[in-house]
């Protein structure tokens, strides 16, 4: 995809319970892949830009190891709703609801974002 020129001083932010963090540049996402951020309270988010254009943010660390590595996982879509795939185990997490495809009773923590 290629974004506008007016898009790309686009600026990723997350909400947090005191106000918006800004975590990384909207021209540093590359659609199908995340990064990850360090959130103020030591915890971190994995952003990802899906390939419709819209930007998703989920905790990074994977419910089934306690390894923080989410945001290097695989994305597709499911029943046409975008989700990521954990690179260890392959659990699928719904980048809109942080449920987990493959357990019902597990689900990720997801973060309202916007650009800014």
């Amino acid at each position: 995809m290629t974004l506008a020129p007016e898009k790309l001083d686009l600026r990723i932010e997350l909400r947090l319970h005191n106000g918006w963090l800004t975590v990384c540049d909207l021209s540093r996402l590359v659609p199908g892949r995340g990064v990850a951020a360090l959130l103020p309270d030591g915890r971190q988010a994995a952003v990802f830009l899906d390939r419709a254009g819209r930007v998703h943010a989920i905790d990074n660390r994977d419910p089934f190891t306690g390894a923080a590595v989410l945001s290097r996982g695989l994305t597709g879509t499911h029943r046409g709703r975008p989700f990521v795939a954990s690179p260890l185990l392959k659990q699928r997490f719904d980048l809109e609801t942080g449920q987990c495809l493959d357990d019902e009773t597990v689900r990720v923590t997801v973060h309202e974002v916007r650009t800014a």
